[in-house]
């Protein structure tokens, strides 16, 4: 028995350094393939370690490369300081990565205009040769935008995490995705107030339209995924902020000229909150400069205030002079009306549309926020 143990042994260490002499070979095999779609793979200074039974690959400042397959040829350069990805010899269909930041982006031969950071950052693809899941997960994610030496916040969270899994197709012919975002006590900075104070979300959704997974600029592939009359399906969408809970459930398209477009169903705990971090309130009282306005709700214009209190004086007579005097609580009456009772994890609720039209977002005829259009 002793002699077949150190025969095996023996076997097995010949077989893993058998093996960890080929990584660079298949390394440089899987960056020759990935360049060929536009994605360029660079390692300052790569090692092998991991014996006995696990091969664990770390690279030292990582640079990634992406290059859209289109006539301008749009570059992207991504840059890290460290890279460990691990495989089990006896499974090497599944990695796991781990990335040591800050990470920098920038655009061809121009400064960096995003640089990201994290306390832990893992990643890991399972299926291989070619993924069927991939996940990301980041604990104190802090994603910060370039401008020259200026540095501003844009992410902050204290756990973020993205699942994507392949249901239908290919990567490189008509994949049909799954993915899951989860984001704990996240906030964005210099986009709206109301998403500047910490909220967490769990946002499950199915995307159809997409050609393939190769590197483009983001409005042509939304063009495509448009001309495939492809959409947006939302399985399964939790926010809460403090208080408020909303959840969600719908489907959006593209339209032809790159709005959004459709309705998703929603169900709101804690409205009364929701309309005046909107400042839907205050752009119900008279007087207020189209200033004022776009301060409180990018996007809205002085004339829509008018429209809204129309509105609500159509539904019932008179309830527009409340809206002025009372001005949260006439608008969550009329919401209310537009909406049906309802109950949310124990807690009152009002169900309700929401719509994308032509990239306008509107609860009945409130007209809320005009969104850009993406192409």
């Amino acid at each position: 028995m002793p002699v077949l143990v150190l025969v095996a042994a023996a076997a097995w260490s010949g077989f893993w350094f058998y093996a960890a002499s080929h990584v660079d070979e298949k390394f440089d095999e899987w960056r020759t393939r990935e360049a060929k779609s536009g994605r360029v793979y660079e390692c300052a200074n790569r090692s092998v370690a991991g014996f006995p039974f696990r091969m664990e690959v770390r690279c030292t400042d990582p640079v990634v490369t992406l290059t859209s397959q289109t006539a301008d040829q749009t570059q992207l350069t991504a840059r890290l300081k460290d890279i460990l990805v691990v495989a089990q010899v006896y499974d090497p269909t599944k990695i796991i990565a781990e990335f040591t930041g800050p990470a920098t982006v920038a655009s061809r031969g121009e400064a960096p205009s995003f640089v990201a950071g994290w306390t832990t950052g893992r990643a890991s693809a399972s299926g291989l040769p070619t993924p069927q899941r991939v996940s990301l997960v980041f604990d104190d994610p802090a994603l910060d935008r370039m401008s020259g030496s200026t540095q501003s916040p844009l992410l902050r969270a204290k756990h973020l995490e993205l699942h994507t899994r392949l249901l239908e197709g290919s990567l490189s012919n008509n994949p049909v995705v799954e993915t899951a975002l989860q984001v704990t006590a996240g906030n964005l900075q210099g986009l709206h107030p109301i998403l500047a104070e910490p909220f967490d979300a769990d946002i499950r959704a199915l995307l159809r339209g997409l050609k393939d997974f190769a590197p483009k600029p983001w409005p042509e592939r939304f063009r495509e995924i448009q001309a495939a009359g492809g959409r947006l399906d939302f399985t399964q969408s939790r926010v809460q902020q403090g208080e408020t809970i909303a959840v969600a459930a719908g489907s959006l398209a593209l339209t032809p000229a790159g709005y959004l477009d459709g309705e998703l169903t929603m169900t709101v705990a804690g409205l009364e909150r929701v309309v005046s971090q909107l400042g839907i309130d205050k752009l119900l009282m008279e007087g207020v400069p189209q200033s004022s306005v776009d301060r409180i709700a990018p996007g809205i214009s002085a004339q829509d205030v008018n429209k809204v209190i129309g509105a609500l004086d159509r539904m019932i007579p008179g309830l527009g002079n409340v809206a002025r005097k009372n001005a949260n609580a006439g608008v969550v009456a009329g919401i209310n009306m537009l909406g049906q009772a309802s109950t949310l994890e124990g807690k009152p609720a009002r169900a309700f549309p929401l719509k994308f039209t032509e990239g306008v977002i509107s609860i009945g005829p409130l007209r809320i926020a005009q969104t850009a259009p993406l192409f």
